[in-house]
């Protein structure tokens, strides 16, 4: 089988699973105690661990399972060690049993609170925490808090009519009940995304368990290992359908890729909202359905033809039947723009992520991102500008092609082993296809393949790296079939090594420090590897004697003189300036709120307040030229498809002040 090399961020895969649990369990964890970068001892630690991990991945919000029930779980919670080597999993039938109880009876419970008499207004308080809360005592108090929480649910969605009170106060009754059934039919829908096979529930359990190893060890499904693989190709089986969330929580299509099965359908326009999806005899209710499954048969190779409801926006409800096929993933693909300012030309790269050949893959980012400079060359470019923000990784082959290809001649990275083998890895290819000014842009999702390449970047003083504190990922893992079966069905993605910068340091849990920092909304927020609990620790190693800086006189000065303008700039000191009221928000309990409307409203006007200049900040568009390179003209010119999604692309770029900043830092190299 090929080996394959992974530097990415998390991805959450349901399974499904083998019929005997204990058995895929324990050819899990010969793997891992085998081949694993640092394995840990399968004792009363691990069972702990994976027993609350478990539970937490079952009822995230404590609001399912009774304390009653819980404490009658803790039995197993310091034996799954023992269980393993017993290869007895009869617990999780017990788990299995008691979780089915729980959501039939959250089920019944919605049921029953929406036939009984519903008062718009309490004495009672609802609290939001950064914790969870103590499991309910018992279904009574079940019950309760599920009243509290509907109620208040239904008093916001009254509130978000109108910002007009005294509008809302005159037209109650009609309002709240319209109000109440949506949000009642909200709760019952969700049953059905509770519902899970015992595949799935097995699957849930042996990520738990990989989980203890390291963040990014996790057990796959034939299906979950195509879903993840399309993450890093730039051509993937795809409907032709790029899809988002509106604020109701509706799916609907933003644009209809040209030569696809949607777009030979002939019937599917922007805007439509999906409303159902169907693969052989299973339904799935988009309201009702988990997001987990929605995203696998969109992104899944073994979902090929699948019946779509759509509604238009005239209420039309209409079914086609879609079939996907081979296909570029333009959002997942190297892209360029010319920024100009100053009378200057800066080149402009796009990279979403580490791409290469994978399974449906026919481009990789190494070469895409060649041809792009090739192209912006042709423009004479003052400077370039390799955006990597939001990227989770990729390829670790084609981390180190594209790092080599920037600079002349050296060591990029050191590779350590379980054994503690090291492996200095060098350039593969002697020269640069680019030698002027470069800046690198980060943020906290550039992860992994990211660090790699931003790392070398930095140390030979390459590149200035701005932007933010970037994730702190730097382990690598390999998809390995956990049996040797000619019809491989079962995967795990395993750490089987970490690598270090030049100087022998690593970026692993602290994440890479940008030259110049320039703040961005919700920066604490983003689910960086030292929020990890499992994450494995920072270490330094020897590191390389001898590689040789690039040379760049201004450097420094252009450094200094972006830091001075970061500290001066209006706009990041607004941005810093939200972040402060947002991170109170995700990271400090919030007051109580009294369930009644106006004390409700009065919350929603607030937050709604505070999301709104959130919006109109990172919407704000700024004075910066951005043109596509002559190349890309020529070819797109009547490309419909292409022409839309260059709007939105350019509208990205006006709006992001890290781009606009790394312009004006590529000016001062050229002074």
């Amino acid at each position: 089988m090929k080996k394959i090399y992974l530097l990415l961020l998390p991805f959450l895969g349901f399974a499904q699973s083998e019929k005997n649990p204990c058995e895929t369990l324990t050819k899990i964890n010969t793997i891992i105690q085998s081949q694993h970068y640092k394995p840990k001892v399968v004792d009363d630690s691990l069972s702990v661990y994976v027993f609350n991990t478990f539970l937490e991945e079952l009822d995230e919000d404590n609001r399912l399972f009774t304390e009653i029930e819980v404490n009658n779980l803790k039995k197993h919670q310091l034996k799954i060690d023992n269980y393993l080597v017993e290869n007895n999993c009869d617990f999780l039938k017990e788990i299995y049993t008691v979780y089915n109880t729980a959501i039939e009876r959250y089920k019944t419970s919605i049921e029953t609170i929406r036939k009984e008499p519903f008062a718009f207004s309490s004495t009672e308080t609802i609290e939001f925490s950064v914790k969870s809360f103590p499991y309910a005592k018992d279904e009574k108090d079940l019950k309760r808090l599920f009243k509290k929480r509907i109620l208040f649910h239904v008093l916001r969605d009254i509130s978000e009519v109108s910002k007009n009170k005294d509008s809302l106060l005159a037209n109650f009754d009609a309002i709240s009940k319209t109000s109440k059934d949506k949000i009642f039919e909200s709760y019952s829908c969700k049953y059905s995304g509770l519902q899970l096979t015992k595949n799935d529930f097995n699957s849930k359990f042996f990520n738990a368990f990989c989980s203890y190893f390291d963040p990014h060890t996790m057990y796959l499904s034939k299906s979950d290992k195509s879903s993840f693989l399309s993450n890093v190709s730039a051509d993937n089986l795809s409907f032709g359908l790029n899809i988002s969330m509106n604020e109701k929580d509706e799916i609907t299509v933003d644009e209809v890729v040209p030569g696809s099965s949607a777009y030979f359908s002939d019937k599917i326009d922007s805007g439509d909202q999906i409303i159902k999806l169907k693969y052989l005899d299973n339904e799935y209710t988009i309201a009702c359905s988990s997001m987990q499954k929605i995203e696998e048969i969109f992104t899944s190779s073994e979902y090929r033809n699948v019946d779509f409801t759509f509604r238009k926006k005239t209420g039309e409800v209409y079914t086609v039947s879609l079939t996907k096929k081979v296909m570029k993933d333009y959002d997942n693909n190297v892209y360029s723009y010319i920024l100009e300012k100053d009378n200057k030309k800066t080149g402009y790269i796009r990279i979403p992520s580490f791409y290469a050949k994978f399974e449906n893959g026919k481009s990789n980012v190494s070469d895409d991102v060649a041809k792009e400079i090739y192209k912006l060359q042709k423009d004479n470019i003052d400077g370039l500008i390799i955006d990597l923000e939001n990227n989770g990784g990729g390829s670790m082959d084609e981390a180190v092609q594209l790092t080599g290809s920037l600079i002349d001649i050296g060591p990029i990275a050191i590779m350590n082993t379980k054994s503690e083998k090291k492996q200095t890895i060098k350039d593969p290819n002697r020269g640069s296809i680019y030698n002027g000014p470069l800046v690198v842009l980060i943020n906290g999702f550039s992860a992994s393949a990211s660090e790699f390449f931003a790392n070398t970047m930095q140390d030979y003083k390459r590149a200035i790296v701005i932007g933010n504190q970037s994730h702190g990922k730097a382990s690598m893992q390999r998809i390995l079939p956990l049996a040797l079966e000619t019809n491989q069905e079962e995967f795990i993605k395993l750490t089987i090594e970490e690598f270090y910068r030049v100087t022998g340091k690593t970026n692993q849990t602290i994440g890479i420090t940008p030259d110049v920092f320039v703040p961005t909304l919700f920066d604490k927020q983003m689910p960086r590897e030292s929020k990890n609990k499992t994450a494995l620790k920072n270490d330094t190693i020897e590191g390389v004697l001898r590689f040789t800086e690039f040379p760049n006189p201004k450097r420094n000065e252009a450094i200094e003189k972006s830091k001075i303008r970061v500290n001066a700039n209006q706009n990041l000191k607004t941005i810093a300036t939200l972040n402060e009221k947002l991170n109170k928000i995700y990271d400090e309990d919030l007051p109580p709120i009294l369930l009644n409307f106006n004390s409700v409203f009065e919350s929603v006007i607030k937050m709604n307040s505070l999301w709104k200049e959130v919006k109109d900040l990172s919407e704000k568009e700024y004075d910066l030229k951005v043109e596509r390179n002559s190349v890309d003209v020529e070819y797109q010119q009547f490309d419909e498809y292409l022409k839309s999604s260059n709007t939105e692309k350019i509208k990205a770029i006006k709006s992001n002040l890290h781009i606009i900043e790394a312009v004006l830092i590529i000016n001062d190299l050229k002074n």
